[in-house]
């Protein structure tokens, strides 16, 4: 088993999948070089795993939040055809009955408040999720995580003592069954989903860009991409875009937007110029939290990806393609 921290306590920063986030085994120090002891590590470490997967016939996120002093759960779905949208969020005080693993392939994340339950079980090359919303969703389907399809896997600093561990993959296969609104949706061979694992000892007050899609292309070849700014350009990135199971790294990436006029298109474009989109929302997923501790204002939107990516030779042209970006800032 592959361990993050080293037996001095040190990372080797970079692309290295790791088997195991041995966080606690960090010589984790304040910004006067003073050594935290065991407690205060266990406080400051943030986990959250995100899950989004996406249909001609809908698109759904869920997540699980885990931030010590408090642990937060979103649902969120749209019905592309009906135009309707629904979202679930609940919060638990000392992330009571939250648990996260800290391998990112292997063991259970999961969150539990009353009757409603979110769990998202990594073994053997599968993502086994398992939701039930009193009066709302059930879902109970399986991400195959195929070994030919290497993640995204990075470590990069953040602040002055801190790192971030990011696991990313999308277009990943899917299925199992969906049952909302009196509807069931067989998920077999039309669903794609994208994974985020992310750990770590993060800057107290951060704020990032991020876009991620899932989908066919007209030859049937699964292409999907996860760009992000803001939160890992501290000597790496987390970019990337895998077509047909292949993963290809891409340059840093620019967000333009007005986070004040939604209404107006999001321009994404890689520093290489290999990457040109924009972005045109159709609905969003949004939370404002204000706490004694920890503040949040987190803005998902969902809606279509056009412009043209460049993979080698080939200039792939996307046309309302369904996918998400996101505009958080957060205090943790």
């Amino acid at each position: 088993m592959r361990k993050l921290i080293d037996i001095n306590g040190h990372i080797d920063y970079g692309y290295t999948p790791t088997d195991e986030i041995n966080y606690l085994d960090f010589d984790l120090r304040n910004a006067m070089d003073k050594p935290l002891k065991r407690w205060q590590k266990k406080l400051k470490f943030n986990q959250f795993q995100f899950v989004g997967m996406t249909s001609k016939r809908f698109i759904m996120g869920m997540a699980v939040v885990d931030l010590k002093y408090v642990s937060n759960c979103f649902i969120y779905l749209y019905d592309i055809e009906q135009d309707t949208f629904e979202e679930f969020d609940f919060i638990q005080a000392f992330a009571i009955n939250t648990h996260s693993s800290t391998q990112p392939n292997l063991g259970m994340t999961q969150f539990r408040k009353g009757k409603n339950c979110l769990s998202i079980e990594a073994k053997a090359q599968k993502r086994h999720i398992k939701l039930h919303i009193d009066n709302g969703p059930s879902l109970n389907a399986t991400i195959l995580e195929n070994a030919g399809q290497r993640p995204l896997s990075l470590c990069a600093k953040a602040g002055y003592n801190g790192w971030v561990y990011t696991q990313k993959n999308t277009a990943l296969i899917v299925a199992g069954t969906l049952k909302w609104q009196g509807k069931v949706f067989e998920l077999e061979s039309n669903t794609l989903a994208a994974v985020d694992w992310s750990a770590g000892y993060m800057r107290r007050e951060t704020n990032w860009y991020w876009a991620c899609l899932s989908g066919y292309l007209a030859d049937g070849r699964r292409i999907g991409f996860n760009f992000a700014s803001g939160v890992n350009e501290t000597g790496f990135s987390e970019n990337a875009l895998w077509l047909d199971g292949k993963q290809y790294k891409i340059d840093l990436m620019n967000f333009e937007f007005n986070r004040y006029q939604e209404s107006q298109a999001w321009q994404l474009v890689s520093s290489d110029g290999t990457i040109k989109l924009n972005f045109n929302q159709q609905g969003k997923r949004a939370q404002k939290l204000n706490l004694l501790f920890i503040a949040s204002n987190f803005r998902q939107f969902f809606g279509h990806f056009n412009g043209s990516i460049q993979v080698k030779d080939e200039i792939i042209e996307l046309k309302d393609a369904w996918g998400l970006v996101e505009d958080h800032y957060a205090k943790w």
